[in-house]
């Protein structure tokens, strides 16, 4: 890989430390952690590090993020880090393909960059892929019925919607919802910078 095609997110600098926190108390010691949308790969590098005892498969469904993901994995060198799948969670036998079933799941900034669709795939293949205790872990921002949107998300909302009107900030009793349907119970909601949550599902 050249590296012209590391790409590089601004944000993944500042809530990377914030969301490893997070993995390091909910992550099993051991086994496959398959992380959905990677993007840049950034954040795939530095969780790989971070929790050795963990495999780390990264994942995107764009050519251009896969061969960003390659990227940084090459020059971090990691024996823990995969090289990176195509997936696309909007296709609902996803899972079906994998060649490994995880024991852990992680999606960061997907949800609202993405069709509803695909956040419903998501759940359903995590549904039928996670071991009984295995957890799903989505980040980012989210509407709550019981508290008010940040004027800096309804702005990023907005944002989200005029570049497609499938995105934007979901409710996040609606994916709750869901992921009970799929057998995903919620147990736990952390705060997060930026107004910005760390939402945890278990497998029952």
């Amino acid at each position: 890989m050249s590296p012209g095609e590391a790409q590089h997110a601004p944000a993944t600098l500042r809530n990377r430390e914030p969301i490893r926190k997070i993995l390091e108390e909910v992550l099993p010691a051991s086994g496959l952690v398959l992380e959905i949308a990677a993007g840049t790969g950034e954040h795939a590098v530095h969780f790989a590090a971070a929790c050795p005892g963990v495999i780390w498969q990264p994942s995107d469904p764009d050519p251009a993020a896969r061969r960003s993901i390659a990227a940084h994995a090459a020059q971090a060198a990691l024996a823990n880090l995969r090289p990176p799948l195509k997936i696309d969670v909007s296709r609902p036998d996803w899972h079906l393909a994998l060649e490994e079933k995880p024991a852990a799941i992680l999606a960061v900034n997907m949800v609202h960059i993405s069709p509803w669709e695909a956040t419903l795939g998501l759940l359903q293949g995590a549904g039928a892929a996670l071991p009984s205790g295995g957890p799903l872990i989505l980040y980012g921002p989210y509407r709550r019925k019981d508290a008010p949107t940040a004027p800096s998300n309804e702005s990023f909302d907005e944002s989200l919607q005029a570049r497609d009107p499938r995105w934007g900030l979901r409710l996040l009793e609606d994916v709750t919802q869901q992921a009970k349907a799929e057998g995903l119970v919620l147990e736990r909601v952390v705060e997060m910078p930026a107004n910005n949550l760390t939402v945890v599902y278990r497998k029952r």
